[in-house]
């Protein structure tokens, strides 16, 4: 590689590529620059340079043979240049706005062309609209781009809902709707919703994916799901309860005094309890969005301390009636992690006190994103961040106490965690694969893990295995406490011993292993969430008939259950007179002594044999508009092919414009020898009476023209060549005798290559097998019609 090069051209050339692919790359979105830099997020500018320093020391291509050493370099140089400049860095704090998300803004359109008429687009019709010139304003000062909306409001709206606005310029809904919308903007923003606008003229392609049919609309981003708000926005009220109704169903639980103890002691959901209290019946809007910006982390339940039934419970946590009050709590803990309390407690404060208290004491690793709370990456030997990890097949109370004690009092660069066998698999198996351990051998042993990359780590096992109640009380009484206690405290001390070994910068970690990303436990399988959204239709529909909408809900269920009683009545009414007239008719036949079958026979369908006797009928004095279909069989094919042809044209037996015929070529060839000279226009033809079996013949007498069916000579775009083609074939003689069970065709040897057809040879059962579809064509009117000036003679021969 270039990097590596230590002459002066190679260190040129590797100057020359650092300045076009540092450019390039810089553009690419970063991760967390505190991270990157090793720092955390109140350092100074003294520390972010000394850390960049060092950090680039260490990484510079030309000083490490690491693989991924032009990679860090590049991160480490971009998230200096971030927090290097104070406006980025404050951009980041607030919004996590990167390089790319500045790029994006960099795109707005210009809208300094407004300024000339005091940003009014109407100004000119009037002082009507001159009071709402800043508001106007207000809409280009909060537009984005789609390629912004893509990459940074959908994608964080997984925890941040946001409200989104489709404006245009001459629009005068849009002027109106400018205080309610700065209203709107000054209520929800404090909140931490990211509100925007969105000009449809210069984002026609996102207005028209998202199905925006006019202007002003609003819509709300949550969960990565667009919900169009179809009201008036001066309603205020409306807006905050449509928001309220599309949060995720019962994300915060109502607590009382009978189901407050199975709510706080229940932490297999491995999530921390924070409980709001409020002296009113719904709960407010900004814990509503702070319970969803942590849904995956913290579970939430509301107590309205004014109903009779929750008394004992703000008792137990010392609330105060006037205030609002938030109580985090922790496995096996009788006193709250954290507790404020204030008149409306503000967001702000909200996220600081539950990004502080967010992970349980000792958090099990049931998902990816745990595992990178509780073991982060750290791929440099001196900050290595070390994880304990207890390996158990169930919440074993005693065993789990104990590792807890030692989480509490574990030192920065030190996690305790736990993960169940039978839900994370491949993690276990990884690492007992690694190190070349049994699996069956790894139930309630420890491992200490080093996330050097997010799918490498290197880890070592304890070789004691972590003691349990259960293992000891079999020896009965106090023996077996003393005996649990003195191997506990033995295994303690052989894991701090361990621990302190490997956080040694110059500590070798013997095992490597790759892991997959963790499963995450909380999602379910597909019945349960149709189950689940069943339950939330049905109670948000009783919720809904608790409101002042319920008369009109009611009115229009009961239009429809009267419609559908009406219709119900009518149709049992026709039933019984249906009913009362086949009595009556049945009477009838009672009394005239006839007795008739329930079933109706089918009509019968005659096929005639087309000779000269019945030529007349069937062909020359046939009534106009009616056809004949004829069959040309011989007598060896005869029984097969008719019991076949029957059968494909019995569908049509009750039309009666069809006559339906067959034609023993052995009496009629002559004929259809000079219909097929006729077609042509003369000349002499000559026809092989058994290269014709198979061939269907559709006369229509009154207009001189049939059309003709043969199995190995579809339809084509060229009827006269069709026709030439089939002569041709019709004529030849198979070149063995013997082989009756075939329908050959032969052409000349002094042909053209266009006029020679050689088409695959076909059994006799076979031959009427496209039958079907021609006849569809033939009654579409689609098959190539062939006429003649008359119908020649059928002779008694």
């Amino acid at each position: 590689m270039l990097w590596k090069c230590k002459s002066w051209k190679g260190r040129w050339l590797s100057v020359l590529l650092m300045v076009i692919v540092l450019p390039i790359l810089a553009a690419q979105k970063i991760g967390d620059p505190y991270k990157i830099l090793g720092i955390h997020r109140k350092a100074t500018l003294p520390e972010i340079r000394k850390a960049y320093k060092q950090l680039a020391k260490e990484w510079h291509p030309d000083k490490n043979e690491d693989p991924n050493a032009e990679t860090r370099f590049v991160e480490i140089k971009q998230a200096y240049e971030l927090l290097s400049d104070t406006e980025r860095r404050q951009a980041y704090d607030l919004y996590e706005i990167t390089n790319e998300d500045d790029h994006m803004y960099k795109q707005r359109h210009d809208y300094s062309q407004y300024a000339r008429f005091s940003n009014d687009p109407f100004d000119y019709f009037g002082t009507h609209f001159r009071t709402q010139d800043q508001d106007i304003t207000l809409f280009h000062k909060l537009s984005i781009t789609a390629r912004h909306f893509e990459n940074n409001i959908l994608e964080k709206s997984v925890h941040t809902p946001a409200l989104v606005l489709f404006y245009s310029d001459w629009c005068f809904d849009c002027v109106r709707s400018a205080t309610a919308w700065r209203r709107l903007v000054e209520a929800l923003q404090p909140l931490g919703v990211t509100v925007a606008t969105v000009h449809v003229g210069h984002e026609a392609s996102l207005a028209r994916r998202i199905g925006v049919h006019g202007v002003p609309c609003l819509t709300l981003i949550l969960d990565k799901q667009v919900y169009m708000y179809k009201e008036s926005l001066n309603s205020l009220p409306k807006i905050l309860d449509f928001i309220r109704w599309k949060f995720p169903y019962r994300q915060i639980s109502h607590l009382t005094d009978r189901n407050v103890d199975a709510f706080v002691n229940d932490f297999e959901d491995n999530k921390v309890k924070a409980l709001i209290f409020e002296e009113r019946q719904v709960i407010r809007l900004r814990y509503l969005i702070t319970a969803f910006h942590y849904r995956d982390r913290v579970s939430f339940a509301f107590v309205d301390i004014s109903a009779q039934n929750t008394q004992k419970i703000a008792a137990r946590y010392k609330v105060q009636r006037s205030m609002d009050t938030m109580v985090l709590l922790k496995e096996d803990s009788a006193e709250p992690a954290a507790t404020v309390s204030t008149t409306e407690i503000p967001s702000q404060t909200l996220r600081q006190l539950i990004e502080a208290n967010q992970m349980l004491t000792l958090p099990r690793l049931s998902s990816q994103s745990v595992l990178d709370s509780v073991c982060p990456v750290e791929w440099r030997a001196a900050r290595r961040r070390l994880c304990c990890v207890l390996i158990a097949r169930s919440r074993h109370a005693p065993a789990l106490a104990a590792l807890r004690a030692l989480a509490r009092r574990a030192p920065e660069r030190l996690k305790y965690a736990y993960v169940y066998e039978h839900a994370q698999p491949d993690f276990v198996h990884a690492l007992a694969n690694g190190s070349g351990v049994d699996v069956s051998t790894v139930e309630h042993r420890i491992v200490v893990i080093w996330r050097r990359e997010a799918t490498r780590i290197q880890f070592e096992w304890l070789n004691e295995t972590w003691p349990t109640c259960s293992s000891c009380a079999e020896r009965g009484g106090g023996e077996g406490d003393v005996r649990y206690h003195e191997r506990l405290n033995e295994t303690k001390r052989a894991l701090e011993q361990l621990v302190k070994r490997l956080l040694k910068p110059t500590e070798v970690v013997p095992y490597e292993a790759r892991v997959k990303e963790l499963v995450d436990e909380a999602v379910k399988g597909p019945l349960w969430r149709a189950a689940w959204r069943l339950c939330e239709w049905a109670e948000r529909a009783l919720a809904a008939l608790r409101t002042q909408h319920a008369l009109s809900a009611l009115s229009v269920l009961a239009t429809v259950a009267l419609v559908l009683a009406a219709g119900y009545f009518m149709a049992y009414l026709i039933r019984v007179e249906e009913e009362s007239v086949q009595r009556q008719k049945e009477e009838r036949r009672r009394q005239n002594g006839t007795k008739r079958n329930n079933n109706e026979q089918q009509p019968e369908m005659r096929l005639h044999e087309l000779r000269a006797e019945k030529y007349n009928g069937l062909v020359r004095l046939l009534k106009p508009g009616c056809r004949t279909i004829v069959l040309l069989v011989d007598m060896q094919s005869r029984v097969q092919l008719l019991s076949k042809f029957h059968k494909i044209v019995w569908p049509y037996r009750k039309n009666k414009t069809l006559v339906f015929a067959y034609l023993c070529v052995e009496r009629g060839v002559e004929w259809f020898r000079r219909v097929l000279q006729l077609s042509l226009g003369g000349g002499e033809l000559r026809v092989n009476a058994r290269n014709c079996v198979g061939t269907v013949l559709a006369l229509n007498p009154h207009r001189k023209y049939f059309c003709i069916y043969h199995a190995k000579h579809p339809e084509c775009a060229k009827p006269h060549k069709r026709m030439s083609r089939m002569t041709v074939s019709l004529g030849g003689r198979a070149a063995d005798p013997e082989a009756g069970a075939f329908i050959g065709f032969t052409t000349d040897p002094d042909s053209s290559d266009e006029e020679r057809y050689d088409p695959p040879l076909l059994l006799e059962e076979n031959l009427l097998d496209g039958l079907e579809n021609w006849l569809d064509r033939l009654f579409e009117g689609s098959t190539h019609r062939y006429y003649v000036n008359y119908w020649p003679d059928m002779t008694t021969k």
